[in-house]
């Protein structure tokens, strides 16, 4: 039987290195900007506005009309791939302002359509943000004291509860450097599809966490001669195969939406594909190892190679 389980330093390697670019990003925008992320208009307040040409058109040309008309702030990118559609984001104003710009990127571009057009206060983009953190913080609490409670009869059950939230961090953490390698290369900004798509990433987590965590349960049962780390690893492989075309099954359709489902839903599904793809990884290779090293006192000291070898069980108490 293969064993996943003594492999866990290369598991926790391969997290470290993933979720290392997000925290590196984090700390430099907070330093740079004020804020860990950088935050759309749905957070801070503004403008959005996308509007279609009849032709091709650069969005810095575009821009430049903004900036030459007291708009110095303006961000622009193309939508779509026929270089025709411009998003552009700048701070709030009024309709006789909008009216004059229209007739300023008129007159230099030509007639164009209106996708869209959106202005959000920063009030409502505080309360959002404050209630994201609420629940997020409420949601990993309750999570834990299910787990806790769930996983009553075995040894240490808050053990289970803290290992599922640990990898529901990594889950968020490995997202935000995937999100964060985007701002840098495509200008990606935080907003409401953003928060969606990291509680429905923690959801997906702790449900394959859960299914590995009782298959452990089942087997301490079954197998009460075998060590621990042996029981974990058996019961990752044993669920490994169920976990695994669970997610591809929600991968293929998720792989759908990004390829045919229009510009705005690109940002979305490519973040959500990520966290479901990071929520599979780490069920398997971060919460149970966490478990077994936490089980052996190895958590925070290299487990000795005989320790690893004889796969020595130690339930701390």
């Amino acid at each position: 039987m293969y064993n996943l389980v003594e492999r866990r330093n290369l598991w926790f390697t391969i997290s470290a290195i993933a979720i290392l670019p997000g925290i590196i990003f984090m700390i430099w925008h907070t330093i740079t900007a004020g804020t860990p992320l950088p935050l759309s208009i749905d957070y801070t307040g503004g403008t959005q506005w996308e509007i279609r040409f009849e032709q091709a058109v650069a969005p810095t040309e575009v821009r430049q009309v903004f900036v030459d008309a007291g708009y110095p702030d303006t961000t622009a990118f193309l939508v779509g791939d026929d270089g025709r559609t411009v998003q552009l984001k700048f701070k709030p104003i009024d309709t006789a302002q909008k009216e004059a710009l229209a007739a300023k990127v008129q007159e230099q571009f030509g007639p164009f359509e209106e996708r869209f057009y959106r202005s959000i206060g920063p009030t409502i983009g505080a309360e959002v943000s404050r209630a994201a953190v609420a629940a997020v913080v409420v949601a990993s609490l309750l999570i834990l004291l299910y787990i806790a409670w769930a996983f009553r009869e075995v040894s240490h059950p808050f053990r289970y509860g803290t290992a599922a939230i640990l990898a529901l961090l990594h889950d968020v953490l490995v997202t935000i450097s995937f999100f964060s390698i985007m701002n840098l290369v495509a200008g990606w900004e935080v907003d409401a599809l953003f928060l969606t798509a990291i509680l429905t990433v923690i959801g997906f987590s702790v449900n394959d966490t859960i299914v590995i965590f009782d298959r452990i349960r089942e087997n301490l049962r079954r197998f009460r001669n075998e060590s621990f780390a042996a029981i974990a690893n058996r019961s990752l492989i044993e669920t490994a195969q169920r976990s695994i075309a669970t997610q591809v099954t929600a991968l293929l359709i998720l792989v759908a939406i990004l390829l045919f489902g229009g510009a705005t839903l690109q940002k979305f599904m490519a973040t959500l594909i990520v966290g479901l793809v990071s929520g599979t990884y780490s069920s398997l290779f971060t919460a149970t190892p966490i478990l077994v090293a936490w089980e052996e006192g190895s958590l925070f000291h290299r487990a000795s190679s005989k320790t690893q070898a004889s796969g020595q069980t130690a339930l701390v108490s």
